[in-house]
């Protein structure tokens, strides 16, 4: 039978805290230091003791009718809670008067998670004179085992991380920009509406045993067809009639968009950058467009690596120890750039020719964007025949290592020419 010795409980003390007499610097030196009592528990009390912090790091939990706000003081550890205003500019901006008034010597630094609300509120701040950034939330640190989610909690956390230096904002595009961007994602929702209509037109068909014998479906020829089938009551042809319909509306629709984007892009200070890209095989006015007005200025990328992992095109990884072990790519980034890179990237799978219409849309341009649209060329397709053949990669997968050089190229034609003076 074992025999355990047990301490007793009264020999044991608790341990002591130990302190070490530092030498008093500028901004630590002090008469005396405030007792526990004395301790500020609000922004009221530390403005009331003249102590003012260098920095407030602000967290807003941004929605439609309300922010949460969070305070987290450069010189202390603690967060605090302001409270909650009303969604709209005006009392944000009342809301950084008061903070100016009670803390008139400490820089504001505010920051907010990516949402429906969109930039404006960003430079409405930043127009103010005051620092802003906008942080990507699926970046932001979060503790696997947090249970609670509130929108006090949310800017608590968004001003300690920031304060802390964790967050990154995201780029901020010019308004003229943003326009663009809107036009173009606007355009992108008419197409889907027309596929979608497409699709259901075809399931209709295909439930009462209509089928095309064509080989290429949306044709004049197969139009002709859908024009003479006949429904066996008037209800399914009234039917019939209306999907067909709102097929032609979203054609006319994407009609007038294209129309107003060669339109838009001819005043756009972008505009030399979107011919340079329009250099490239398979990037048209359509994605070179879609590129620039998604990625911004590319030249903030200061490798091509930053931008391919910035589109989502490089590939997961889950490794451990002496394992690695690699999965698909992340679509971490922009969708809309990396949909415009993958389109543009079954091109390259045939042979490198420099063909009458793309001679045409290189004409005038400096002979380094030239030059490397060739290179694109040759190098992708050569790429091409080395990934895909019997037993090596799957299509999907040699197209988005084709996309993922192709940012390469974008990254490096971009970064040749200049964009026009900023309208003023």
């Amino acid at each position: 039978m074992k025999t355990y010795l047990l301490r007793h409980p009264n020999s044991v003390e608790p341990q002591k805290a130990q302190f070490i007499d530092l030498p008093p610097t500028p901004h630590t030196a002090a008469p005396h230091l405030p007792s526990p009592a004395q301790t500020p528990t609000s922004l009221a009390d530390v403005s009331s003791q003249g102590s003012q912090p260098r920095a407030l790091f602000i967290g807003l939990d941004v929605h439609n009718d309300s922010i949460a706000i969070s305070l987290a003081p450069s010189d202390s550890t603690e967060v605090r809670r302001w409270g909650i205003t009303g969604g709209t500019h005006e009392h944000v901006q009342r809301f950084i008067k008061q903070l100016h008034k009670a803390h008139p010597e400490a820089a504001l630094k505010f920051c907010y998670e990516a949402g429906p609300r969109g930039y404006p509120l960003c430079r409405f701040i930043r127009g103010l004179g005051e620092e802003c950034i906008i942080v990507c939330p699926s970046r932001v640190p979060r503790r696997p085992g947090d249970r609670v989610k509130t929108d006090r909690r949310d800017a608590d956390q968004l001003a300690r991380l920031l304060r802390a230096g964790e967050l990154s904002g995201i780029h901020v595009p010019e308004p003229e920009d943003e326009a663009m961007r809107d036009l173009l994602r606007s355009r992108e929702q008419v197409r889907s509406a027309q596929h979608r209509a497409r699709q259901q037109l075809k399931m209709f068909l295909l439930r009462h045993n209509f089928r095309y014998a064509g080989t290429t479906s949306w044709t004049p020829a197969h139009l002709r067809y859908l024009a003479k089938i006949k429904m066996p009551f008037p209800t399914q042809q009234f039917a019939l009639q209306e999907m067909m319909n709102a097929i032609s509306e979203a054609g006319a629709r994407l009609e007038r968009y294209d129309a107003q984007l060669e339109r838009e892009v001819a005043g756009w200070r972008w505009e030399p950058v979107v011919r340079a890209l329009m250099s490239l095989r398979g990037v048209g006015l359509l994605n070179a467009a879609t590129l620039v007005a998604e990625l911004g200025d590319l030249s903030r990328f200061t490798r091509p690596a930053e931008l391919m992992s910035y589109l989502g095109l490089c590939p997961s990884e889950h490794s451990t120890g002496a394992e690695r072990q690699q999965g698909g790519i992340t679509k971490m980034g922009n969708g809309h750039a990396r949909r415009a890179l993958v389109e543009a990237a079954h091109h390259y799978r045939a042979s490198a020719r420099l063909t009458p219409h793309l001679q045409k849309r290189q004409e005038g341009l400096p002979k380094g964007v030239t030059d490397a649209a060739w290179e694109a060329q040759r190098r992708l397709h050569h790429r091409y025949k080395q990934l895909s053949g019997p037993g090596r990669k799957k299509g999907p997968v040699v197209i988005t290592a084709l996309a993922r050089e192709l940012s390469g190229f974008v990254w490096a034609i971009a970064r040749q020419v200049k964009p026009l003076e900023k309208k003023r």
